[in-house]
């Protein structure tokens, strides 16, 4: 059996963006054609969006992106700017006049720790979608975001940890 990095798979890209200082941030599956995908609601305060698209109840068989957030449910705006950025690429559900990114997030709590009053938004969702773009396999490693890019002037600082901490066990 060959393990699979998350890079080699199709219609799959993976995107992160933080706020180091504040302690928090998000990231972003995107699935540009769609991808299935279920959920479990658990807790007496989830702080969620567009769960419901996950039913099996529900009519709709696939969705475009998955945010994971911190914020608590202040994080739940970031989603916006995820579908902000698919709508600008045509991604989604065509309902005329429209283009509507099927987006759905989950959110921790974190205000805990850092700072309680920076939260991830819709900006901090776009450079995380950005960041997914950056992310290539290139020799069987992975590049670009998530490895201590820069974009929109913001540099990715968790993606260089991982990548030094997967280089030290090397």
């Amino acid at each position: 059996m060959r393990e699979i990095d998350i890079s080699e798979i199709e219609n799959v890209k993976i995107g992160s963006a933080e706020d180091a200082a504040a302690m928090t941030g998000c990231t972003v599956v995107i699935c540009e054609r769609g991808a299935p995908a279920g959920v479990d609601v658990r807790g007496g305060g989830p702080a969620s969006r567009e769960t419901e698209l996950l039913s099996h109840q529900a009519t709709c068989s696939a969705i475009h992106a998955v945010l994971l957030s911190g914020g608590s449910a202040f994080g739940l705006d970031a989603a916006g700017g995820v579908m902000e950025y698919l709508e600008n690429k045509g991604v989604g559900v065509r309902v005329e006049p429209a283009v509507v990114p099927l987006v759905c997030e989950a959110c921790i709590f974190d205000l805990g720790i850092g700072s309680s009053r920076v939260r991830p938004d819709k900006a901090m969702a776009k450079r995380a979608c950005e960041n997914a773009e950056l992310c290539r396999p290139k020799g069987g490693k992975l590049v670009g975001a998530g490895t201590g890019a820069t974009v929109g002037g913001v540099r990715d600082e968790v993606g260089a940890r991982n990548v030094r901490r997967a280089a030290r066990r090397a």
